[in-house]
C-alpha cells in the first residue's frame, strides 16, 4: 500500500499561528477616548453653586451646597437661617455676608464671564436641535439654531463608558425646562461634565430635575421644588429660587470606566480579541493532535 505524506506539524502549528496574528490585527480593539468637545474651565467660580450680577431671592426652605454669592449688586432676599419662612440651609460660604462684593466673588464673576465666552464658541457643533426630550445623547456641542432650547420629559446623556465625556449646550436664545423634566445620566456620564451656555434666560419648571452648570446671560428662574445637581450661574441678572435644592456637583474619580444602564445612544460593539486569539490556537493544537494520530496509523 501507497503510503501518503502527511502534512507537516509545523506547518500546521504555522498555520494556526498565523491565523491567530491574523485575528490579533484585525479584531477591533475597545477604546474609550473622552467623547464631546474638551470641558468648559470654572475657574475660581467652581466653588460656588449660585452666582449673580444682580443679586439672590429665595422663597420658602431651601438647600444649597456650595458657595453664592452676587457681584456687582449684592442684593439678597429669603437667604435667612431655617428654621423660617423663607429660609436657606446652606452648606458654603455666603459671600454677600457680611461681606458682600468681596474679592472672592468679584474673581468668581471675572472666571463666569471666561467660562460662559468658551462654551459659546465650543465646536463644531455635533447637532442642532432644540427639544431635547425623548433623545439619548452622546457628549458633544449641541446648539437650538434660532429656537429656545426646551425640555420636555427625559432627555438622557450617555458617556459610553467614558467619564470624561462632556456636553455644552448652546441656548441661542433662552432655556425652558419644563415642569418635572429631567436629565439622566448612562454609562458613565457625569453631571459635572454638562454645560448649559443660555444667551438670554434660564427657567426650570417646579419638580424639574436637573443637571449641570447653568451659565446664562441674564437671570435664572427655578419653580417650586426644582433639584440641580449643578450649578446657577446668571452673569447679568438674578438668580430666583423656591423652595429648591442646589448641589454643587463634583466630579468622581474612576479607575476603570463606570458602566450603567442600557441606552439608545452609539454604542462600542467590538469583539474581545482574546478569546478570538485563544479559539485559533486551539485549533492549531488540535490540528498538531490529528497529524500525530494520522503518521502512528500510517507508521511513518
Amino acid at each position: 500500500m501507497m503510503k501518503r505524506k502527511a502534512r507537516s506539524p509545523a506547518l500546521l502549528f504555522s498555520v494556526g499561528s498565523a491565523l491567530a496574528l491574523a485575528i490579533a490585527v484585525l479584531a477591533p480593539v475597545q477604546t474609550a477616548n473622552a467623547a464631546g468637545p474638551t470641558t468648559v474651565g470654572l475657574g475660581t467660580a467652581g466653588s460656588f453653586a449660585l452666582l449673580a450680577g444682580t443679586g439672590l431671592t429665595n422663597t420658602g426652605a431651601t438647600t444649597i451646597t456650595g458657595d453664592v454669592g452676587s457681584s456687582p449688586t449684592h442684593s439678597e432676599t429669603g437667604f435667612a437661617a431655617c428654621p423660617a419662612a423663607d429660609c436657606v440651609t446652606l452648606t458654603g460660604t455666603n459671600h454677600n455676608d457680611p461681606d458682600p462684593n468681596d474679592t472672592v466673588t468679584q474673581g468668581a464673576k471675572t472666571a463666569l464671564v471666561a467660562a460662559y465666552n468658551s462654551a459659546f464658541g465650543k465646536g463644531p457643533v455635533t447637532q442642532t436641535l432644540s427639544a431635547l426630550g425623548g433623545r439619548t445623547l452622546v457628549g458633544g456641542v449641541y446648539n437650538s439654531g434660532d429656537s429656545t432650547l426646551g425640555l420636555t420629559g427625559t432627555v438622557t446623556l450617555d458617556g459610553q463608558n467614558d467619564p470624561n465625556s462632556v456636553w455644552v449646550f448652546q441656548a441661542q436664545s433662552d432655556l425652558v425646562v419644563a415642569t418635572g423634566g429631567s436629565v439622566a445620566f448612562t454609562r458613565g456620564a457625569q453631571p459635572c461634565n454638562v454645560f448649559w451656555q443660555v444667551t438670554s434666560t434660564a427657567t426650570l419648571g417646579s419638580g424639574s430635575s436637573f443637571a449641570g452648570s447653568i451659565l446664562a446671560l441674564t437671570s435664572i428662574t427655578m419653580g417650586d421644588g426644582v433639584a440641580l445637581d449643578g450649578r446657577a450661574f446668571a452673569r447679568n441678572g438674578d438668580v430666583t429660587l423656591m423652595h429648591d435644592t442646589i448641589t454643587r456637583s463634583a466630579c468622581r474619580t474612576a479607575t476603570a470606566p463606570p458602566t450603567g444602564t442600557a441606552s439608545t445612544g452609539s454604542r462600542d460593539n467590538s469583539t474581545p480579541m482574546l478569546p478570538l486569539v485563544m479559539l485559533a490556537l486551539a485549533f492549531g493544537g488540535l490540528g498538531l493532535v490529528a497529524v500525530d494520530r494520522r503518521r502512528r496509523n500510517l507508521n511513518i
